[in-house]
């Protein structure tokens, strides 16, 4: 065999072991996740009041978005959870946490990638086992973090796809309005309630609000203050389209969490004489609501800041005096609630206990270890 015969063949040969390879562990059957709910509970219980904000803290594992049925089935059993309870009803907005469909990531991919141990360690896998379209997407991207920004556009479409179904789905099973989460996405839009993306746009941390018809209401929410971590291949949007939405339960504003820390968007939600403020969260690092206050992320303080309660205060009593329960009182809004992520996806960490607001004045939540269901009537 002459040497390049032999080449050809070598070549020949590892592209079919890594085909193998990378299409091996991709589809076979999982057992149905756990929920991990700890906590159902109606804040203020009300024969008088009609309408309510439902907030879930759900518990994510990498796992719950291998598949699409399983990560369906999560979402619809903590629904089914507040429905039982008789939480839900036509005049309800649910609430979900920030990024909880950016995982959609994984969706379809190797199982194995839900045991490794570093979230660096799942992305090695994720780039080598869909190498040839990273290569292809990769010389689309133009974010400084090309990686990260080229695995956003590589899944992008199927992202879109399985979260418009989800939760577009399950706001016509429950009957209800459903705020998302979000998910990072490219140039996202809406034509007729329906989500549509532009691949070659920027990537944004985008949230959508979903009727019970099951369509999008209005045009996504862009964040505004992507915090460091994202802002290598997130964009960010200008504050004074931050979009209000008149619902049943009233007009209302969503801040997706650095947002919420800044004085801007809540002179916008308050030119839109918005009633209710909303605000998906994720805070990675395990324990990091008792860990001292760094100080603002990604973007300069505000002029209202005390620097010296940098370091001095926790992070948990930074987020009540700069973010949501501080912030609101300077609108005319009624009632505001603030959800947080909480999982196990690989080291990250989450950290978070729901904060809520009515009528200027804070109220008592019970914690909720893993996952939590939160029901406040207005």
């Amino acid at each position: 065999m002459s040497l390049r015969r032999f080449a050809v063949s070598s070549i020949l040969l590892i592209i079919f072991l890594w085909l193998i390879w990378s299409f091996a562990g991709r589809s076979y059957q999982m057992e149905p996740s756990e929920i991990y709910l700890d906590l159902i509970e109606e804040v203020n219980p009300s024969d008088s009041l009609h309408r309510n904000l439902v907030g879930i803290q759900p518990f994510m594992e990498a796992r719950d978005y291998l598949d699409l049925e399983i990560f369906y089935r999560k979402m619809e059993l903590y629904l089914d959870a507040a429905k039982k309870s008789q939480l839900i009803n036509s005049n309800t907005l649910v609430l979900f946490p920030e990024y909880l469909g950016t995982w959609l990531v994984l969706e379809g991919e190797k199982h194995v990638l839900a045991e490794k141990e570093t979230i660096d360690e799942a992305m090695t896998t994720l780039v080598l086992s869909n190498i040839i379209d990273f290569g292809i997407n990769y010389l689309q991207s133009h974010e400084d973090d090309r990686a990260a920004g080229t695995l956003f556009r590589m899944k992008a479409r199927s992202m879109a796809k399985d979260y418009y179904f989800t939760f577009s789905q399950l706001a016509v099973q429950f009957n209800c309005y459903i705020a998302a989460g979000s998910i990072i996405l490219p140039d996202p839009y809406v034509v007729d309630g329906e989500l549509f993306i532009n691949k070659q746009g920027p990537l944004y941390n985008a949230s959508f609000i979903f009727g019970p018809d099951g369509k999008i209401i209005g045009n996504p929410i862009l964040k505004a203050f992507p915090i460091e971590s994202e802002i290598p291949f997130v964009s960010s949007e200008s504050v004074e389209k931050i979009p209000a939405f008149d619902l049943p339960m009233g007009k209302t504003s969503l801040f997706i969490c650095a947002d919420s820390w800044y004085p801007e968007p809540y002179q916008t939600a308050d030119q839109s004489q918005s009633e209710i403020i909303l605000v998906p969260s994720y805070l990675t690092g395990e324990n990091g609501m008792k860990n001292l206050w760094q100080g603002y992320n990604g973007a300069p303080a505000p002029v209202d800041t005390d620097l010296n309660d940098i370091e001095s205060i926790s992070e948990w009593e930074a987020w009540n005096k700069y973010a949501l329960p501080g912030r609101i009182t300077q609108t005319n809004a009624r009632i505001g609630l603030n959800v947080f992520l909480r999982g196990n996806l690989w080291d990250l960490g989450a950290d978070g206990q729901p904060m809520a607001v009515l009528n200027g004045h804070p109220i008592a939540l019970k914690p909720a270890e893993r996952a939590g269901i939160w029901s406040i009537n207005f």
